[in-house]
């Protein structure tokens, strides 16, 4: 009879976020959401076509699959993307080369790969990883994750499911893209104090959001949220308002996490019986 590993070897899978200057994966415990040994990085290379992505990221899950924590042919591999991705196609790019839009990225990488890769947008695996593992543990309902760095990315949970591309940061808040007025770039370019875009162009942005959702939780994600005791309270909401936990591993968490889930969801079709 075979021992019972389950408890040495919990499930796991392997998670790789690819950014505009670096691509980084690693292998992931899916009870604890946490990385198993040290993360593996290559430089995003330039220019980022779709061809020359899917080469490093070979080279990273190879090098992953030999560290022997034994991963099988089967092992659940995601990837989070700064794109919209809709059915495994990229619609759109950031920070990346154009040459993606329509690229479905899906089989692009399972092809490179020789298995099944799952392909999931930026700040929804971040979102994922927070609301499973960090900042959003047990809360249930709406929790919105808002990401400030460049942009304002966003990912919709509700109850624990991802609702994909929210892309709240394109809200059009007073004649103006959202992120253009309340990201941190946008802070950082007028050189503004933490207090004042806190009361001003986070308050307006955050308000806007929850009279439009009423989630039960908002988790503030990006470098910024390293120094969310400078600005987070300086916000007046309704929701509570969190700074994310998981920092510069939560797309690779989400990542591994959402690939495991649908991997879970890949179930055989009975085949119909003949009528008599």
């Amino acid at each position: 009879m075979s021992k019972d590993t389950s408890t040495k070897h919990p499930r796991l899978a392997i998670g790789v976020d690819i950014g505009g200057t670096g691509m980084k994966g690693g292998i992931v415990d899916l009870k604890k959401g946490k990385l198993v040994g040290e993360r593996f990085r290559i430089p995003t290379p330039q220019p980022a076509t779709p061809e020359a992505v899917a080469e490093v990221l070979g080279q990273i899950v190879a090098e992953l699959d030999s560290r022997g924590e034994d991963l099988d042919p089967n092992t659940p591999v995601g990837v989070c993307f700064p794109a919209i991705i809709k059915n495994g196609v990229a619609l759109s790019a950031a920070n990346i080369d154009k040459s993606w839009i329509g690229t479905d990225v899906d089989a692009l990488f399972t092809k490179q790969l020789g298995r099944e890769v799952s392909v999931f947008n930026d700040a929804d695996a971040a979102g994922v990883a927070e609301a499973a593992y960090g900042a959003g543990v047990g809360v249930s309902g709406t929790v919105l994750v808002i990401t400030l760095g460049t942009g304002i990315g966003s990912a919709f949970i509700h109850n624990g499911v991802l609702v994909p591309n929210a892309e709240l940061g394109h809200l059009e808040i007073d004649g103006h893209d959202a992120e253009t007025q309340a990201s941190a770039a946008a802070r950082e370019r007028i050189d503004m104090p933490f207090r004042e875009y806190a009361e001003t162009r986070l308050q307006r942005y955050f308000s806007h959001v929850e009279f439009l959702f009423s989630p039960e939780l908002f988790i503030v994600g990006g470098g910024i949220s390293k120094r969310a005791d400078e600005f987070l309270p300086y916000l007046s909401l309704r929701t509570p308002i969190k700074p994310a936990q998981l920092k510069n591993n939560a797309g690779i968490v989400g990542a591994a996490l959402q690939s495991n889930r649908v991997s879970d969801q890949v179930t055989p079709v009975e085949p119909k019986s003949k009528k008599k």
